[in-house]
C-alpha cells in the first residue's frame, strides 16, 4: 500500500510526506480522514515555504524576539512592542530606522522582525548595506543590474544593516538611492545605523542626493532609538575578567 501511495503521489507531483500523512491519518469517516490528510499537507507546505523564505532572506544568523531586552529603547508614538513583534508596519509599506550605538541590539531587532515577516509568508532580504552596494556595482558592471533591481522590487521588506559604516562613491550612492527610491510607498525598509541624519552627507558626499534620500525615508518611517551601551561589550569575557 505504501509503495502504491508513493507512486500515486509522484505521478500527481505530491510530496512523499503526503503519502506518510495518508498512512498515519485517522478519521471516523472518509471525509474526516481526508480532511486530516489535507490539513497535514497544508502544514507541511507552509513550513517548507517559510523555511525557503528564511533561506532566501540571507540573514547572518536567525534571531527572534525570544528573550529580547527592550530596556532603554525608545519607541515612537503608535508603535508598541507587540505591534513591532508582529511586523505590523509592513501592511502599510512603512519603514523603520533603528538608530543607536554599535552593539545595542539593532541588527538583532531587524533580523527578528525579518524572521517574523518570513513566517507570515513575506518576501524579505537582509543585506549589510556595503554588500548591497557592492552587488549593485557588480551587477551594473556585468550587465545584470536590471535583473537585480527586478528581484529587489518583488520584496515585501528590505533590510539594510550597518547603514553608513562605509562611505560610498558617487556611483554606489546613486545605485543605492535608486533602490531606496523604488521602495517608496511600495515596500518596507528597515535601516540600522549609528549615524544621525545630519551626518548622512558624509556617507554619500552629495547634499542633494542625501536630502532626497532622507525625504523619501522619513515620510513613512518610524524612528526607534537605542539609548543603551553595547550589549556585546557589556557581556564580553574581556569586561568580565576586568571586574
Amino acid at each position: 500500500m505504501k509503495e502504491q501511495l508513493l507512486e500515486c503521489c509522484k505521478q500527481l507531483r505530491l510530496s512523499a510526506r503526503f503519502a506518510e500523512n495518508a498512512i498515519n491519518a485517522n478519521g471516523a469517516t472518509n471525509q474526516e480522514y481526508m480532511l486530516e490528510v489535507l490539513k497535514a499537507e497544508i502544514i507541511y507546505r507552509n513550513t517548507k515555504r517559510r523555511n525557503l523564505y528564511l533561506k532566501k532572506a540571507g540573514f547572518d544568523n536567525i534571531k527572534t524576539f525570544n528573550g529580547y531586552d527592550f530596556e532603554d529603547i525608545t519607541l515612537p508614538s503608535g508603535v508598541t512592542i507587540d505591534l513591532l513583534k508582529q511586523a505590523e508596519f509592513l501592511s502599510r509599506q512603512e519603514n523603520l530606522i533603528l538608530y543607536g550605538r554599535n552593539g545595542a541590539g539593532k541588527s538583532h531587532m531587524a533580523t527578528a522582525i525579518g524572521v517574523e515577516a518570513c513566517m507570515q509568508g513575506k518576501h524579505v532580504r537582509f543585506y549589510k548595506t556595503a554588500a548591497l552596494v557592492n552587488e549593485l556595482l557588480a551587477a551594473k558592471a556585468n550587465g545584470s543590474l536590471v535583473q537585480m533591481l527586478k528581484k529587489l522590487s518583488k520584496l515585501d521588506l528590505l533590510i539594510c544593516d550597518e547603514w553608513g559604516y562605509i562611505p560610498f562613491d558617487a556611483e554606489g550612492s546613486q545605485l543605492l538611492f535608486q533602490v531606496i527610491a523604488d521602495c517608496y510607498e511600495k515596500r518596507s525598509l528597515i535601516i540600522t545605523t549609528n549615524i544621525e541624519f545630519s551626518k548622512w552627507n558624509g556617507i554619500f558626499y552629495d547634499d542633494q542626493l542625501t536630502a532626497a534620500l532622507i525625504d523619501r525615508l522619513v515620510h513613512h518611517s518610524h524612528l526607534i532609538v537605542f539609548g543603551r551601551d553595547s550589549w556585546r561589550l557589556k557581556h564580553s569575557l574581556m569586561k568580565q575578567s576586568n571586574n
